[in-house]
C-alpha cells in the first residue's frame, strides 16, 4: 500500500508518519518511509539547494523542475519496487504537494503542473491520502516555536502563500477520492486514531 501524508507546514505529518509507522510493523507488516524531497543520494542532494535560503532568487519554474526531478528518481529508485515488493510506503509529501505549493503557492498554469506530475510520476499514484488540516494561523504560531535559523526557503513564505497552498489542498480533496482530510487541530492520538481506522477500512475494501 502506498500512503502519503500532505498539509501546510507545521500541520503534524512528520509526526504521524512516525506513528503510523510503527503502528504497521507491530501488526508485522513491512514498512519503508519516504521524505520529499529527497529519499535518494540524488534527490538529498536537490533538495539541499530547494531548501536553502540563499536561493531566495529561485525562479517558480526552476522550483516546479527540481522538485518534480527529486520525485522522478525516488519513484522509479525506491518507491515502486518497495511496493511491487509488498512492502508499506508512507511517503511524508508526494505531488499532490507540487500542486498546492507550486500550483495554487506560487500561481503556476495547473494544466502545466499536471503535465509535470505526470511525468514524474507515471502511474505510481497514492493508494491514499492524508491530509493533515489546521488553519494558516495556528501553522504560523506553531512555526514561532521554531528556531528562525531552522527554517528553510519555502517555511519562510508568507501567510498569503500558505492560504493559497491550504484552499490547493481543500480544492484537491473534495476532487480526489483518495484523499482524508484530517483534523490536525485535535490531539495526536486522536488523529493517529483516525488515521488507523481509514487505513483498516481500505485494508478490508481491498481483501474483498
Amino acid at each position: 500500500m502506498f500512503i502519503t501524508f500532505e498539509g501546510i507546514d507545521f500541520s503534524g505529518k512528520s509526526t504521524q508518519v512516525e506513528l503510523l509507522r510503527s503502528y504497521l510493523i507491530n501488526k508485522n507488516k513491512k514498512v519503508e518511509i519516504i521524505r520529499e524531497p529527497g529519499g535518494t543520494e540524488i534527490s538529498e542532494k536537490v533538495r539541499e539547494i530547494l531548501l536553502d535560503r540563499k536561493h531566495n532568487n529561485m525562479f517558480m519554474e526552476a522550483e516546479i523542475f527540481l522538485f518534480s526531478a527529486c520525485r522522478a528518481q525516488l519513484v522509479r529508485e525506491k518507491i515502486r519496487h518497495y511496493l511491487e515488493k509488498g512492502i508499506y510506503v508512507i511517503s511524508d509529501r508526494f505531488h499532490d504537494s507540487t500542486t498546492a505549493y507550486q500550483g495554487f503557492g506560487r500561481g503556476l498554469p495547473l494544466e502545466s503542473v499536471e503535465h509535470i506530475n505526470q511525468l514524474a510520476i507515471g502511474n505510481t499514484i497514492p493508494d491514499i491520502t492524508f491530509f493533515i488540516d489546521i488553519p494558516v494561523e495556528e501553522g504560523e504560531k506553531r512555526k514561532k516555536l521554531k528556531d528562525n535559523n531552522h527554517l528553510d526557503r519555502i517555511e519562510v513564505s508568507d501567510l498569503e502563500f500558505f492560504h493559497r497552498v491550504r484552499e490547493g489542498y481543500l480544492f484537491m480533496a473534495k476532487k480526489e477520492k483518495r484523499f482524508r482530510i484530517i483534523n490536525g487541530i485535535d490531539k495526536i492520538e486522536e488523529i493517529h486514531k483516525c488515521i488507523v481506522k481509514e487505513i483498516a477500512l481500505l485494508e478490508k475494501k481491498e481483501l474483498v
